[in-house]
């Protein structure tokens, strides 16, 4: 079966900040669903979080973290220790190996505090470009972007994007989205993604944005239209 096309063009400016607005009104509370005390608790959560949900998450991380309360304990772990903790949350093996290197990084480069500069966490183990701009935005309240599957999938639907990358769909959003609320958009987005546009079969008829959204508007006119499988960005 295959996936729901997405538009081929993006929409104005003004139906895009009108879109915002929505979402902005729809999501007051927009906030990241990962349980932590601190940047160095939303690091490890956020790198756990690759291929699993947050719930998941939220449910291993209290084990971890009264066994592993800083950077500098979890630097000093076994792998095998955290992989019996972490087990639940997938891709045990790597992401153990990544949160206890990420953790020996942060005690001996960077004095045991989480960097709060987007090279710096780009350079720990585990870290790539979404998991930075998440740690960014949450932990230190500096505007980032993250473009997950979610975003990557709602941004595209609502004409937000024609990009074929991440990068490219954060330098569209953020072309649009005041700087200032570049993480709650990523909420906004995110949340959506989770309640409404779902992968395989949005709810259009749920929506707030159907009158804008130009999937929503080919999806009425052909109610045929197949709905595939779910993408996946990491």
């Amino acid at each position: 079966m295959s996936s729901i096309p997405f538009p081929k063009r993006k929409i104005s400016r003004n139906v895009a900040l009108e879109q915002l607005m929505i979402l902005e009104r729809t999501y007051p509370r927009a906030q990241t669903a990962l349980g932590h005390r601190n940047p160095y608790e939303l690091l490890i959560a956020v790198i756990l979080s690759a291929q699993c949900t947050d719930v998941r998450v939220n449910m291993t991380t209290p084990t971890l973290f009264k066994k592993y309360p800083t950077p500098e304990k979890l630097a000093q772990a076994a792998p095998k220790d955290v992989e019996r903790i972490i087990k639940s949350c997938g891709f045990y093996h790597a992401k153990a190996r990544n949160i206890v290197a990420a953790s020996r990084e942060i005690a001996q480069r960077f004095g045991g505090r989480v960097p709060a500069q987007r090279e710096a966490l780009e350079s720990l183990a585990g870290v790539g470009r979404k998991t930075a701009s998440v740690v960014l935005a949450n932990a230190f309240d500096e505007p980032a972007l993250a473009v997950d599957t979610h975003v990557f999938r709602v941004a595209h639907r609502l004409g937000l994007t024609t990009g074929k990358t991440p990068l490219d769909v954060e330098r569209d959003l953020t072309a649009v989205v005041p700087r200032k609320k570049w993480g709650l958009a990523t909420h906004w987005l995110i949340l959506h993604g989770r309640a409404i546009c779902k992968a395989p079969r949005p709810l259009c008829d749920r929506c707030p944005l159907l009158a804008l959204c130009p999937t929503g508007k080919r999806l009425e006119k052909n109610p045929a239209q197949p709905r595939g499988p779910r993408r996946r960005m990491e």
